[in-house]
């Protein structure tokens, strides 16, 4: 809890008033910082962390969480608490969540508020369960938050709702021991003015993500794309050199796409896309932490990352055995290449895209119903292998390298 040198106001030669801003310029200078640092995060986690660390400070509490509304389960979750934690709580929770009935305001007197003209505004809630705060607060407080207090030794809180896309989103709450002045009607004009930045960050976070999201997902199906494949296997191949982490790459195609296409139409053939994605995802999902992909065209991928060879090989024996059942399309060709099979050095990505290419490549020529495997005829002198090395003096475009068909 706080000490009471910790909840005396000390003014200092820059206008801070306990360590948080105080007047007008200091509060100005705390929600400066508050956009910054929320700018400067890499991860809408870290994004979260910085913008409950920077109220807490501005409003000089003891303890800060950001909370979201999910409006499908009717629970408010935690996901980030900053500052003193008590019993029960932690930084970054897995699965802190409170039924909203226990906090109505967010879901209901937020709402009937902006039903009214009103605009969205912070109050503050007591121990003694007295609310005050910028405008009318739920009449009574909120049961739910007044126990919380009493629970954890805290004598008031001020509560903020986070408004994004015209919605309630969440709740920026920022609270102090009991001992500590309590939080005052300017308190709660800033704690509002607060959340309102929270919120201008919270959309920049969402449009970074999706952009993000974007560039490394195939818009048709949804999967993974090749500059997914490309840094997730390089980072592969790094735990592989250092500790021998088994990487394996399934490059598949799908077979019978231009002949649906030509006689069907594109948009059929775009289902077939679909179809087989969904099932590369429902296989890849055995294997854990794998990463399934788009290449382009008809060709996908599978990325394992961990599981040994064989179980890889299993995984992809499903696959061609479930993708010769869909009634569009002719199978699927599948090619492997893992560390964990006599493939001799694998130096960097390509060479392991080659030979996963060059397996593909017989698997299709030879019409096989089962995935090829590279190193497991011949080790060193497997037809696979003297493939990929015969074609190394090629350029590494993947079509350059299998021929036309």
């Amino acid at each position: 809890m706080h000490g009471r040198e910790e909840c005396e106001a000390v003014v200092t030669e820059n206008g801070e008033i306990g360590g948080r801003p105080g007047g007008v310029d200091g509060r100005l200078r705390a929600v400066v910082r508050l956009a910054q640092e929320m700018a400067a995060a890499h991860t809408p986690q870290e994004s979260m962390g910085a913008a409950a660390e920077a109220a807490r400070r501005a409003l000089d509490g003891g303890f800060a969480a950001i909370s979201v509304w999910e409006r499908d389960r009717g629970r408010l979750r935690v996901l980030v608490n900053v500052g003193e934690l008590m019993a029960g709580e932690e930084r970054l929770p897995e699965d802190e969540s409170y039924p909203v009935h226990d906090f109505p305001e967010i879901a209901e007197f937020v709402h009937e508020h902006w039903v009214a003209g009103g605009e969205p505004h912070a109050w503050v809630e007591t121990a003694e369960g007295v609310g005050t705060g910028a405008g009318s607060a739920p009449p009574g407080g909120s049961w739910g938050r007044v126990a919380a207090l009493r629970r954890r030794g805290r004598g008031s809180c001020v509560v903020a709702p986070i408004v994004l896309h015209g919605r309630a989103w969440g709740e920026l709450y920022v609270a102090r021991s009991a001992g500590c002045p309590v939080f005052d009607r300017d308190d709660a004009d800033f704690a509002t003015v607060l959340a309102s930045v929270t919120a201008a960050g919270l959309a920049q976070t969402e449009r970074l993500e999706e952009a993000r999201r974007l560039a490394f997902t195939d818009p048709l199906t949804g999967l993974g794309n090749r500059r997914a494949v490309d840094i997730r296997l390089d980072e592969a191949l790094e735990a592989y050199h250092a500790d021998g982490t088994v990487v394996s790459l399934v490059v598949c195609d799908l077979n019978g796409l231009k002949r649906v296409n030509d006689t069907l139409g594109h948009a059929v053939g775009d289902r077939l896309l679909e179809r087989f994605g969904s099932l590369l995802s429902i296989c890849g999902a055995m294997l854990p932490g794998a990463l399934v992909a788009r290449l382009g065209g008809d060709e996908f991928c599978l990325l394992g990352v961990g599981p040994p060879a064989d179980e890889v090989v299993r995984v992809a024996d499903e696959l061609c055995r479930r993708a010769a059942e869909l009634e569009l399309g002719e199978g699927v060709a599948c090619g492997i290449a893992s560390t964990g099979d006599p493939i001799g050095p694998v130096p960097s990505a390509r060479r392991l895209f080659r030979l996963a290419d060059a397996a593909q490549y017989r698997a299709k020529a030879a019409r096989s119903q089962k995935p090829v495997v590279a190193g497991r005829d011949g080790g060193a002198e497997d037809a696979v292998i003297r493939l990929a090395d015969t074609s190394s003096a090629h350029p590494p475009e993947r079509r350059r390298f299998r021929g036309r068909r």
